[in-house]
Formats: C-alpha cells, sequence, structure tokens
C-alpha cells in the first residue's frame, strides 16, 4: 500500500511519540526528533511504503536516546490486560474457528497511537468481521501443508493461541515474531515472557525489525519458508501495507481492524472495521 497525505502526520506523530516514550533528558529527545524528521523528510514519497519509514525512524531513535525499548512498558501493560482477560474473550466467542478467528483480530484493536482508555472495551466487544473470508481460509487450511503466521502486538500473543492451536491440527504452523523493539510488536522476547513460546510449536524470527515484512532484505530462510506456505496468515496492518504490494496470489489472509483511513480506503471499508480479507 503506497504512502497517502494523511500517511505523513502519522510517521510525524510516531516520531514525537518515539522519542517522548524514549524517558530521556530535553536536549536528547530534541536530537532524536530533529534526525528523525530529516529521514521523514527525505524519504517520504508518494511511491513508498510507510513501514520502510517507520523502520528507519524508530532506529535512529534507539541510537540517538540510547533506549532499546521505548515501548517496553507499554507492551508490558498490553500483555498483563490480555493475560487477565483471556478466560472472558474465551467465554465470549467459544472454541469453535469462528470463534478463535475473532478472538485472534480482538487485541488487534490495540494501538500504539491510541493509548490504553477504553481499551478492555473495545477488546471485549462482541466483533463482526465486514470482510470475510473465513470460508476461503478453513477451506484453505484442510489441505495445506504449510502455513505462515505473522504475528503483530505483543498483546496479541494470548489471544493468537487458540487460533494457532487449531491450525496445527490440521496442518504445519509457523509462527513468525519480531528479532528485536519496534513499536509495540511482539518479539521473541515478548514471546518467552508469556511462557508460551512451546505452545506454538514452530516458531521463527524475522530478520529485521520492522513493522511489516520487508521481504528485500529478509534471509533465505524466511524467503523460503514465505515463498513456500500454503497460506500467509498475516495479522495487522504493517504486514497488511507491506504485502498489498505483492501480487494477489489467492494465499495471504489479511486479519487485522483498519484503524486509519488510508488502510481502511485502500481495504473499502468503513473506518475501525475487522476484517479477514482473502489477496
Amino acid at each position: 500500500m503506497k504512502l497517502t497525505r494523511e500517511c505523513y502526520d502519522c510517521l510525524r506523530g510516531l516520531i514525537l511519540q518515539a522519542a517522548d516514550l524514549s524517558n530521556v533528558e530535553a536536549s536528547l529527545k530534541r536530537s532524536a526528533i530533529a534526525q528523525a524528521t530529516k529521514i521523514l523528510e527525505a524519504d517520504f514519497s508518494y511511491d513508498g511504503v510507510s513501514i520502510a519509514i517507520a523502520a528507519k525512524i524508530h532506529q535512529v531513535i534507539r541510537d540517538v536516546t540510547g533506549n532499546p525499548d521505548p515501548y517496553r512498558e507499554m507492551k508490558n501493560k498490553e500483555i498483563a490486560l490480555t493475560r487477565e482477560i483471556y478466560p472472558d474473550i474465551i467465554s465470549l466467542h467459544g472454541d469453535g474457528f469462528m470463534g478463535r478467528l475473532k478472538i485472534a483480530v480482538s487485541a488487534n484493536a490495540i494501538d500504539f497511537f491510541r493509548g490504553h482508555d477504553c481499551l478492555r472495551e473495545e477488546i471485549m466487544r462482541p466483533k463482526e468481521f465486514v470482510i470475510d473470508d473465513s470460508e476461503h481460509l478453513e477451506s484453505k487450511l484442510k489441505s495445506a501443508n504449510k502455513v505462515l503466521y505473522l504475528a503483530d502486538n505483543a498483546g496479541e500473543i494470548y489471544f493468537d493461541l487458540p487460533l494457532v492451536r487449531w491450525m496445527r491440527e490440521l496442518t504445519e504452523v509457523i509462527y513468525v515474531v519480531k528479532p528485536s523493539p519496534v513499536q509495540n510488536d511482539a518479539t521473541i522476547d515478548e514471546l518467552r515472557q508469556t511462557g508460551l513460546e512451546k505452545e506454538f510449536g514452530r516458531v521463527m524470527v524475522m530478520d529485521t525489525a520492522s513493522p511489516g515484512i520487508m521481504l528485500p532484505l529478509a534471509s533465505g530462510n524466511l524467503r523460503t519458508e514465505f515463498e513456500s506456505a500454503d497460506i500467509v496468515f498475516a495479522k495487522g496492518m504493517g504486514h497488511y501495507e507491506s504485502l498489498s504490494e505483492l501480487p494477489a496470489e489467492g494465499r495471504f489472509f489479511h486479519c487485522l481492524m483498519a484503524k486509519c483511513q488510508p488502510v481502511s480506503n485502500s481495504l473499502g471499508v468503513p473506518l475501525n472495521s475487522y476484517v479477514l480479507a482473502l489477496r
């Protein structure tokens, strides 16, 4: 998905937020904002993709401030919240295939720009998919040899597990997380923090700390798994923004809440819609 005019303001907000969360003295914060803004001004192009710029922004802010994980406290709160309400969300949606899909998408309401106000209420709200390709997914799972499951926010780990368990009854599933901190995305450290790593079966770590999947920078192993997977199940907007740049192959399933207008427009759905969309 190409950048739009609204993306500039979003990326500018990202700079200010990440610098503020770095919790450093004012001079370092100003320097981080200035250097990150130079990247935004130099790289912003309507032919570009937001995750490429966001990855650079996060890297320079980490380097300048010396804080390797500005979103650490936020992620801890998200993990604690989803762990706490996990039993309630299971009771709400049940244990079937559609219920597990709704559980998986529920925590995608977590948004590092929105903060935590009313987050519990939004996660627990009954979900309906405005785009619902669940029948296609279920059919494909029955004949699939391998699923690549691209994780999103750290707080979603608990809510991903029921669906991953269901998928693993039918086929091999590789749960993919980030190697190091970027925004509030799930890393291998957060997965281990939950104590659930073994529950997911096979886990793979991406090569780069990016809000989406950057295939040009991927190692041979990740590219091989990506290319050979019968299904790529991609959580969140960052993965949508990157994968939507690839030709539709009928194996990409995007599971997300459309939390910004450009993504909503790209999908053709109202803002804040939940979708399970096949490409």
